[in-house]
């Protein structure tokens, strides 16, 4: 099973597509953004181009050490690079093996230099979870006969 699996299989549920913030953009902007998508991270772009990633997990850390100053510092101070990304054509074991290995819970999936998706590890286990099922009716099929 491929990131390609994941990305077809979101097309059909809400969230498949990609919000994404610019870095200028003011961390009040983004929390309002994270709440309104109802997502954890998203990409930083300019120009087209990925240049990082700013989940809640950046937010809360950074207030911790700033305070609500933070709310008033722009996406580009907080936001993580580099980006750790992955390709559709990627195995979703591999994913799910390195964004455990990094501690990385949101993956910008990016083909030909372009943005196509973000896989969660929320993502990665309901893909994983749906293989499982749907090797065990196999399984039981064949035993059943």
């Amino acid at each position: 099973m491929n990131i390609s699996d994941i990305l077809r299989h979101k097309a059909g549920h809400s969230g498949a597509d990609v919000v994404t913030i610019a870095p200028a953009e003011t961390v009040a902007t983004l929390v309002g953004s994270l709440a309104e998508h109802n997502v954890g991270a998203l990409v930083v772009a300019a120009e087209e181009q990925v240049i990082g990633i700013v989940s809640e997990r950046d937010v809360v850390r950074k207030i911790a050490e700033r305070g609500a100053e933070l709310l008033d510092a722009t996406v580009e101070q907080i936001m993580s690079t580099p980006v750790v990304s992955c390709s559709t054509k990627d195995s979703v074991d591999g994913i799910a093996a390195t964004m455990t290995e990094r501690r990385i819970r949101h993956m910008p999936v990016i083909d030909d230099g372009r943005l196509v998706g973000i896989v969660s590890i929320g993502d990665v286990v309901s893909s994983r979870i749906r293989q499982l099922e749907s090797d065990r009716g196999q399984l039981e099929h064949y035993i059943v006969g």
